[in-house]
């Protein structure tokens, strides 16, 4: 599994493409947060990073595929999977290295928003709720961890990486707001709505982002990359 890893980690870091991913990450939530207006943490006239828990996972939500989307399809693709299958690693390991390889790539990006805080700690005076931007932060890495397992999930579905790129932003997407915005439908307002809206990560992920750190929603996140990489298990299994 940790050989897969640092090959996965070697070849994101080998060429710009990593980089780049990281950097458009920071850029946009740079400009977000601190240029743009209606978003300019500034304009609030205290201070906070809702806005900033708000925007990521928009952000992450075209971040994760970029970075997924070449796992399995590219090894599809140049016939390297191949020889994959001839070492002595099961697909659990295959899929958990590569799993683990994004899950750093994602929290390498996510460590230098700790700036943020800073700025924003220095700026208030009468200090920000630590404890609820950790509970935020923690929110923010369990939607990204999920949305890592789907992005392996498209990835190993096809042989082609801008198809799993596509796949992984759509579902993604869908997961994340199709259910909220369903629970909104009139017909649904007699109650139906909250365990409909129970269904889509949004729902979970906006409780943690307000610090409320809650055993279910932790357990929905745990069962949601269960899921999602049981199907790329199964995926794996019919190459």
């Amino acid at each position: 599994m940790w050989a897969i890893c640092k090959k996965e980690l070697r070849q994101f870091f080998s060429s710009l493409t990593g980089y780049i991913a990281i950097i458009v990450f920071l850029l946009m939530n740079g400009l977000f947060l601190f240029v743009f207006p209606d978003t300019n943490l500034f304009d609030y006239g205290y201070a906070t990073l809702d806005k900033f828990f708000e925007m990521s996972p928009w952000i992450l939500l075209l971040l994760i595929p970029a970075i997924t989307m070449r796992a399995f399809a590219e090894e599809y693709r140049s016939g390297t999977y191949e020889i994959l299958q001839t070492r002595p690693l099961g697909s659990w390991r295959i899929i958990l290295g590569k799993y683990l390889a994004a899950w750093i790539v994602v929290i390498i990006a996510l460590l230098p928003t700790l700036l943020y805080v800073y700025t924003i700690g220095r700026l208030s005076t009468g200090g920000i709720d630590t404890g609820g931007i950790l509970g935020a932060y923690l929110g923010l890495v369990g939607l990204a961890s999920v949305f890592i397992a789907i992005g392996l999930c498209c990835s190993s579905a096809t042989n082609n990486a801008v198809v799993a790129f596509l796949l992984a932003a759509f579902a993604c997407f869908f997961l994340y707001s199709a259910f909220d915005a369903v629970s909104r439908i009139p017909a649904f307002r007699s109650g139906a709505d909250y365990y409909i809206g129970m269904l889509g990560i949004d729902f979970h992920y906006q409780r943690m982002s307000r610090g409320v750190v809650d055993s279910r929603d932790l357990i929905y996140f745990a069962s949601m990359i269960a899921f999602f990489l049981f199907l790329t298990a199964k995926n794996l299994e019919k190459r």
